[in-house]
């Protein structure tokens, strides 16, 4: 599945502006071949937007997502965006991934936030493995800072996980995650992992951008520079088979000796 990473920022505020950005990008994603187009972190309001978070966070199936379906169906792609997710009182940092048909297919919230920003603002989510069945793939969901968690990464593994989603919102000085931990996530998970950042300066963030798509031999199927860009790289599902045969992390695991780990 040709997979279009959309590397931006977007209009930091505007919901209206971001959601013709998604238009957009999907119509050149869909152009170029891609069955799924890929947002950063916090996409549809911009991230460090202070209180509005709150004003501008919607329900998983609000006015936007409805949009979005629409903009997914009209060019034939599906999407994955990050937005902030309002249920009652509660505001969480989110993932939704929607069909080329427009179906709300996962919806993801954030496990563990980062910084202080993320703590005042957002609940953590309490659901570790979020997938779907998209094009015969298992497409799993994260964001950002839980693709640090080595425990995290490898229960998407063991749950299966083929291609592991995870839009982002990486600052300075920590770009050696994307160029370094997300390939390292990819191959010792045996999994794609495409990782989707944002770009420029946001109040006190600098974000790095280099948005890649790790495949499970570590290597970069598609990596973006430090500017706005939509990059596009291939999940291959027989290599990722042989890859598997080749490299039997999962199976030769040993739980028995992990314990200590919780």
């Amino acid at each position: 599945m040709r997979t279009a990473l959309l590397q931006s920022s977007g209009r930091p505020g505007s919901v209206v502006e971001n959601l013709k950005v998604l238009d957009e990008a999907a119509g050149r994603a869909a152009a170029a071949g891609a069955g799924l187009l890929i947002a950063p972190e916090m996409f549809l309001t911009g991230y460090a937007i202070g209180a509005d978070v709150h004003r501008l966070a919607e329900p998983a199936d609000g006015d936007s997502a409805d949009e979005l379906a629409e903009i997914a169906a009209r060019h034939g792609v599906a999407v994955v965006y990050g937005y902030p997710e309002r249920a009652g009182e509660t505001v969480f940092n989110s993932a939704q991934l929607i069909s080329s048909d427009g179906t709300r297919l996962a919806n993801y919230r954030k496990t563990h936030l980062f910084g202080r920003f993320e703590q005042e603002c957002f609940t953590p989510g309490d659901e570790p493995v979020v997938q779907a069945e998209l094009d015969g793939l298992r497409v799993g969901l994260m964001i950002c800072y839980d693709v640090e968690f080595p425990e995290n990464v490898r229960s998407h593994a063991l749950a299966g996980t083929d291609l592991l989603v995870v839009p982002t919102a990486q600052m300075h000085p920590f770009q050696f995650v994307a160029e370094s931990v997300v390939p390292v996530r990819a191959f010792e998970n045996q999994m794609y992992v495409a990782y989707v950042n944002r770009v420029g300066t946001e109040g006190e963030f600098e974000f790095v951008g280099l948005s890649t798509l790790a495949g499970p031999d570590g290597g970069a199927r598609a990596r973006a520079g430090r500017g706005e860009e939509l990059v596009l790289g291939d999940v291959d599902p027989a290599f990722l088979a042989t890859s598997r045969e080749e490299n039997p992390y999962l199976k030769d695991r040993r739980p028995g000796l992990y314990g200590s780990l919780i």
